[in-house]
């Protein structure tokens, strides 16, 4: 049974006011996306496995999430939207996931502020459905650069496998080429062998006598 790809994305709702928390959440179960939902940045952050003054922990939390995307409310009391921006992008593990931020309050400073520290969008609340569509190429990116440490992992893996298919090849061949040496090496011996010289009689000077004349 063929799986929905939108299913397969998972977003990270923050805010801290339930209506509000509830009405998104509808909405991205409604566009077939996975959703965990928040009241807090705090908690946003420890879902995402981040530790203040650990950019990249070394093991993962056990309430460790995947996620794909997070959007959040602005005005939150203790940790605003800004701040949970912040932390994302200045983590080494966390700053590739995209972050949307949302309000009730049209503050062109404060959106221009957010956009510049790294959110992909700012949105308007109430949220409409029609936003939710606009998280979709964003999503993808998210997923996309989740997927790239198992491409480069497979590519390395493929590499080395060609690498050792290579040298394995190379040994065989040099084998063949020091084998072939070595006969036509023995071939080179055999014909520099000295051949005896065939036996030839010999006249020994024993067998004549020396016969004089004397002159007449």
């Amino acid at each position: 049974m063929a799986v929905d790809s939108e299913a397969q994305f998972h977003v990270l709702a923050v805010d801290d006011s339930l209506i509000d928390r509830k009405l998104i959440e509808r909405l991205l179960k409604t566009s077939s996306y996975q959703v965990t939902a928040v009241d807090s940045g705090s908690k946003a952050l420890e879902l995402l496995g981040f530790r203040e003054g650990i950019s990249s922990p070394s093991t993962p939390d056990k309430n460790e999430i995947e996620v794909n995307l997070v959007i959040t409310d602005y005005c939150m009391p203790g940790m605003t939207g800004y701040d949970l921006l912040k932390k994302i992008k200045e983590s080494s593990s966390l700053k590739d996931i995209p972050v949307v931020i949302m309000s009730s309050e049209n503050v062109p400073s404060r959106i221009n502020r957010c956009l510049e520290g790294g959110a992909e969008e700012f949105f308007l609340k109430p949220i409409q459905l029609s936003d939710m569509v606009k998280l979709r190429p964003y999503l993808q990116k998210g997923k996309l650069k989740d997927q790239q440490p198992s491409l480069h992992q497979e590519q390395e893996q493929e590499n080395n496998s060609s690498s050792s298919n290579s040298s394995s090849s190379s040994t065989d061949n040099n084998g063949s080429k020091n084998k072939r040496k070595a006969m036509d090496d023995d071939d080179d011996t055999d014909d520099d062998r000295v051949l005896p010289e065939k036996t030839r009689p010999r006249l020994s000077t024993s067998n004549f006598t020396l016969v004089s004349y004397e002159e007449i």
